[in-house]
């Protein structure tokens, strides 16, 4: 069994030429393909993705040239007609899912036949993974162009190691619920046993929106989809670091005059002086990198500290992007607009206040902009991380330098010593820029070498590795809690034991086990079928079944009349054997009570949806029916409040699917359970159950009883099912002995 990295993106980390006929193959330069390319040759690895050409443009022999040069690079080129790549590229992964993941509604295109495009182009990429797919493979999925691609490989290996990154920011369900596509998109990438996202902002909101949308919940970043547990987690991605600082570290004393070539034509050309300080703003001609809002905070600065006029210059680089966008072509308009009216406002013979270049520069180019710029301007309305903050950084070998960061930039969260500032804030940006050119240089010093030394610890090979290591535990613990599956091999051990046994008890939860969680407020009896079965189990006279429920005795005693089993309402507090009354399992004292409903009805009060529930030895705040996030806030800060409160009680407080229970400590399932077990010398002893009050009877079964839990969750029983469908699967199998 191989252990191959295989890592599947839109493009792949090569370029492909042809000249008089003869394919070239040469190595991308920038973004995922520079920031990978160490890692992945560490390993056996193939990386799939698009090709980049025309199809059009070349024969069949000169594809298969670039198949095998390609496989030279252990790469595995995807071919794409030119209609899928309008329609799945620069239709919808960049037209509906880049803007609206950005915070741009206004420009999100909701086209079907983009959609379609989009699906189609993500089945192929998973037919060509699936071809290509050797047992022990790990796949690695990038980015916004194959959402749907996790899934769908899934359906073909069940098996597989998958793992997805979004190197954009996911956003929050409000935006995200705009989508038609919404719920397919957030399955598709649950299909991944690791999901990862640059922030944990970007994790919370698709947790969120998993939560509204599909209704899973999660514990502590682990969202359970069947029988697989998906972990959820921020990885913050690095740079090479010292790839940057090395460039950088070789370029001073060059030709021993101390300057690059870049500084010495900014001295030629613009007499920079001894004062002159230099702001750099370097980005790809995007709407969310919000350019224009920037040179509108240089213009107010310009226009409220005339004192610094021929002191400063920005060099404005905007790398070409996307030019036959209408929007692309606006902005790229607005653009030069903006630095023509400054210029001309401004300038003067002797100064022009913005250095604009519309172009790509290859990187020992970039390192030198860097190195020669006193203020790096990074100010993005919205971005996923943001990596040309870490390389300014990264290339201030002597710590001299200011980073002004937008605070919407993800490499914020990491970058804490940089001046942070709100990008749609023209005053607060041009400020910066005075308390950047007037912060003392050993404070530039101190700030930059913490942020370097984080950045040299947290880099690019140390963020692909953390990344590796989680889904390795992760696909770990997903094993750990299959072995505990019920398969068909204990499940004969089960049903022999049942049936040579003749003295045999039976504990089976109701709601969740043994037919679908209901609404707490739900009265609507379970249906015939099930009820066939239980009276079939019940009557026999080897068997004693016990019914155990949260709700109340009523509403038991209303679904099981004609049921000769014993029924155990509110989790233990109340017991019913068959043909006699109701009894308590315990005094009944609920003074407590009158201290701790106040606080309750507080919490209903201010929480639309929630309501208090009310049982002999617990109360309960139910927010089932609130607005997920909403309620999950008001859960937490209840539960601190409840602490202080019954700190000297005895009390339990409890967190369930929805529900906050404060009950007298002690009464619980387990508690019942060792009553029954110890009436009689049983030789079949089985438990069904599906969450945290289940466990209590888990816990105090002998080693000898079978137990099972509804779900793949942590738990003390013996085995794990997916659903209740395979729990009534085994009834039925009970019912016929």
């Amino acid at each position: 069994m191989s252990e191959r990295l295989v890592i599947v993106s839109n493009r792949l980390p090569v370029n492909v030429s042809k000249r008089k006929r003869n394919i070239g193959v040469t190595p991308s330069v920038g973004g995922l393909a520079t920031g990978m390319k160490s890692f992945y040759k560490s390993y056996e690895s193939l990386w799939i993705g698009w090709s980049g050409i025309d199809t059009r443009k070349y024969t069949a022999h000169e594809k298969e040239q670039i198949v095998k040069k390609m496989g030279d690079e252990n790469c595995l080129p995807i071919f794409l007609s030119q209609n899928d790549v309008n329609k799945y590229y620069y239709g919808f992964s960049n037209k509906t899912l880049w803007p609206l993941f950005h915070y741009f509604p206004q420009f999100t295109r909701y086209r079907d036949e983009l959609w379609k495009a989009y699906k189609k182009v993500n089945q192929h990429f998973a037919d060509v993974v699936n071809e290509n797919y050797q047992e022990g493979d790990i796949i690695w999925i990038h980015d916004y162009h194959l959402l749907l691609l996790p899934k769908m490989i899934r359906e073909k290996h069940p098996e597989a190691t998958i793992g997805f990154f979004l190197h954009i920011p996911f956003p929050s369900y409000e935006i995200f619920r705009l989508l038609p596509w919404r719920e397919e998109l957030a399955e598709g990438m649950l299909g991944s046993d690791l999901i990862g996202f640059h922030t944990y902002d970007y994790e919370r909101h698709f947790l969120s929106s998993v939560r509204r949308m599909l209704g899973y919940e999660n514990i502590y970043n682990h969202v359970t989809v069947g029988k697989r547990t998906v972990l959820i987690d921020a990885f913050p991605m690095g740079i090479d670091y010292e790839k940057f600082y090395n460039e950088s570290k070789s370029k001073d004393n060059q030709n021993g005059t101390g300057q690059t070539k870049i500084q010495k034509e900014i001295e030629h050309y613009y007499a920079r002086g001894e004062e002159r300080k230099i702001i750099l703003s370097v980005d790809r001609l995007d709407y969310s990198k919000g350019i224009p809002n920037r040179l509108k905070a240089y213009e107010y600065f310009l226009e409220a500290h005339p004192e610094y006029h021929e002191k400063v210059m920005m060099i404005l680089v905007a790398v070409p992007s996307r030019e036959n966008v209408k929007e692309y072509k606006e902005l790229k308009i607005e653009l030069d607009g903006l630095v023509s009216k400054i210029n001309s406002h401004y300038g003067n013979i002797h100064w022009m206040p913005i250095w604009y270049l519309y172009q790509k520069f290859p990187f020992e180019k970039l390192v030198e902009l860097y190195k020669a710029s006193d203020i790096g301007l990074v100010t993005p309305i919205r971005d996923g991380m943001n990596l040309i903050a870490k390389e300014f950084i990264a290339s201030k070998t002597d710590g001299k330098g200011v980073l002004i960061l937008s605070e919407m930039a993800g490499a914020t969260k990491e970058m804490g010593e940089a001046l942070i500032v709100n990008p749609n804030n023209r005053i607060e940006i041009a400020e910066s820029m005075v308390e950047a050119i007037n912060l003392p240089e050993q404070e530039q010093i101190h700030k930059n070498q913490q942020m370097q030394r984080r950045l040299k610890k947290y880099n690019v090979i140390r963020w692909a590795q953390d990344f590796m290591d989680s889904l390795t535990n992760i696909k770990q613990l997903q094993d750990e809690r299959l072995k505990k599956q019920l398969d068909k091999k204990a499940e004969k051990t089960i049903i022999e034991d049942f049936k040579k046994s003749s003295n045999k008890l039976l504990f089976m939860d109701v709601d969740g086990t043994l037919m679908e969680k209901r609404s707490r407020w739900a009265t609507e009896k379970p249906d015939k079928e099930l009820l066939k079965l239980l009276k079939k189990i019940s009557t026999h006279e080897s068997n004693r079944l016990i019914l155990v429920s949260g709700r109340n005795g009523k509403v038991l005693e209303k679904w099981f009349e004609d049921i000769p089993a014993t029924l155990v309402a509110e989790h233990g507090a109340w017991i019913k054997r068959n043909l006699e009354e109701w009894h308590l399992t315990d005094a009944y004292d609920d003074e407590w009570k009158e201290n701790v409903r106040p606080l309750l009805q507080f919490y209903e009060d201010r929480t639309p949806g929630s309501f208090i529930d009310e049982k002999s030895f617990s109360l309960i705040w139910d927010y089932n029916r609130c607005d997920p996030d909403e309620g999950r806030t008001r859960a937490w800060e209840l539960i601190d409040q409840l602490r202080d409160l019954t700190a000297n009680l005895n009390l339990e407080i409890l967190e369930g699917k929805r529900l906050i229970e404060v009950k007298t400590a002690g009464i619980n399932k387990g508690r019942v359970a060792t009553e029954f077990i110890g009436e009689k010398d049983w030789d079949f002893i089985l438990g069904v159950g599906d969450d945290w009050t289940d466990e209590y009877l888990f816990e105090v079964l002998p080693e000898k009883a079978y137990s099972i839990r509804v779900g793949f969750y942590n738990t003390r029983a013996c085995y794990n099912v997916s659903d209740v469908k395979e729990i009534r699967s085994l009834i039925k199998l009970f019912s016929s002995v």
